[in-house]
């Protein structure tokens, strides 16, 4: 057991339950990026096999390996572990993607639920139909403005404002603008482990006696 500055207790389970933590923190920072493990060994030179066994808590990453990864992934250390305070969004947080999409994380905590910001892009001509990924968890999607192209498996849906999708990000999925027209903006809460959200509405009042 030991006691960080400041005066609180950390136990050896505290210790192990951050250990188990950052494999899966690990793979949520990487997907958040699009990376793939192949992509992420190129720039770094850890192999693929190693970057799964980590992630999969197979293997403990050492002190070094972190720092690449935390580097890579543009993510601090404090994260990885979930010792980072609550923040609000900040302008600095600002994502950009190779085909101009905005993700604006609206959580600094990696791993768990998280939510993010997405804006894409205005087209003028027909987008073709989006490229599809696949990767562990749950999505839970939901349009603020415009029109969203959503390719889940064989099916396509156009999903408009204040409508919602969420789907096992196993099944291959792909969203692009549905244009032409004005950007589109939505939002996405991803749960890496497959965590749901879980409606709490009241129930219904009953009849009122007389």
């Amino acid at each position: 057991m030991t006691r960080p500055e400041g005066g609180e207790r950390v136990t050896d389970g505290d210790q192990a339950d951050t250990s188990a933590a950052i494999g899966p923190r690990l793979r949520a920072a990487r997907e958040d990026r699009g990376s793939t493990l192949t992509g992420v060994s190129c720039a770094t030179g850890i192999s693929p096999s190693t970057l799964s066994r980590i992630e999969t808590g197979r293997r403990k990453p050492t002190l070094e390996v972190l720092l690449q990864l935390a580097k890579e992934y543009e993510v601090s250390l404090d994260e990885l572990a979930g010792t980072a305070p609550a923040a609000g969004p900040r302008t600095s947080a600002l994502q950009r993607f190779g085909d101009d999409k905005v993700v604006l994380p609206l959580t600094r905590y990696v791993g768990g639920l998280h939510a993010h910001k997405h804006v894409l892009p205005a087209v003028q001509e027909p987008p073709a139909r989006p490229r599809q990924v696949s990767h562990g968890g749950w999505e839970w999607l939901c349009v603020l403005y415009g029109r969203l192209w959503l390719a889940l498996g064989d099916r396509d849906l156009v999903l408009s404002a204040g409508d919602v999708a969420e789907f096992d990000t196993r099944d291959r999925h792909g969203v692009a603008n549905a244009g032409p027209g004005g950007p589109v903006e939505y939002l996405i809460m991803f749960g890496p482990q497959g965590e749901r959200l879980r409606p709490r509405t009241p129930p219904a009042p009953g009849p009122r006696a007389r």
